[in-house]
């Protein structure tokens, strides 16, 4: 199973959010590329970017720290928030990003999702957000009318290869990641399942594993030191 430790960035700082909660933002360090230095000396192969600024405003306010750490570390980067248009998936791909995210455009402009299959394949992926049954967008701040299956069955049927799925209500928080939601989902589609949101124990590792999970992303835990990333990636093998 891959590792993914995230970083977030807002005003090119380093930061997490409770719960998708802007008002609730923990500033974590100044430098992306410091903290993405530190998971390549960890061991890590793979680092999960969220543009936070980009997910609330649109647009790739914060490609410069981006492109750093594409260019300066060996990772491979997987990059989300805000991406509604070609132009910004071919900023991300050309900064050297090796998987871009769609998330509320998936669900609001499908005819991008497509063009941006279209043009890069597997290098992008879908975010699929769920609140309360359904897949959130807009920085989670609004509820779609997608309940996460049916989300599910489009983007299978539309050759989307791998969705980062995060339940909400787990992000943050530290108490556990939702086992029996990625249980299901990895049963049901025949997409690589990323879990997402409350990944915060090494018990949380070996479960996903256990159950074939393709990746894990790892955020507020690694920057508390509740998760040990060098025993995670062990663990995940």
């Amino acid at each position: 199973m891959k590792i993914f430790p995230a970083v977030d960035i807002y005003n090119g700082q380093v930061v997490r959010l409770y719960k998708g909660n802007y008002d609730e933002m923990t500033v974590y360090g100044d430098s992306p590329l410091a903290v993405a230095k530190e998971f390549e000396e960890a061991g890590a192969e793979f680092i999960h970017m969220v543009d936070l600024e980009g997910a609330k405003f649109g647009g790739v306010p914060n490609l410069e720290a981006v492109k750093a750490v594409a260019k300066n570390t060996s990772l491979f980067v997987e990059i989300g928030g805000g991406i509604r248009s070609m132009d910004v998936v071919d900023s991300y791909i050309s900064a050297g990003v090796g998987r871009v995210i769609i998330g509320t455009a998936a669900v609001t402009d499908e005819p991008f999702l497509i063009k941006a299959l279209e043009k890069y394949g597997e290098k992008i992926a879908v975010g699929a957000d769920v609140k309360n049954g359904k897949i959130a967008i807009k920085g989670w701040l609004v509820e779609s009318e997608y309940t996460l299956d049916a989300f599910l069955s489009r983007m299978a049927e539309l050759g989307v290869k791998t969705v980062i799925c995060t339940d909400i209500s787990k992000d943050g928080a530290m108490a556990g990641t939702n086992l029996e939601l990625y249980a299901e989902l990895n049963e049901k589609y025949p997409i690589n399942i990323v879990a997402s949101g409350g990944v915060s124990s090494i018990s949380d590792i070996k479960a996903l594993k256990n159950m074939g999970m393709y990746a894990a992303i790892i955020g507020k835990a690694y920057y508390t030191g509740a998760l040990d990333l060098k025993e995670a990636l062990e663990v995940a093998g």
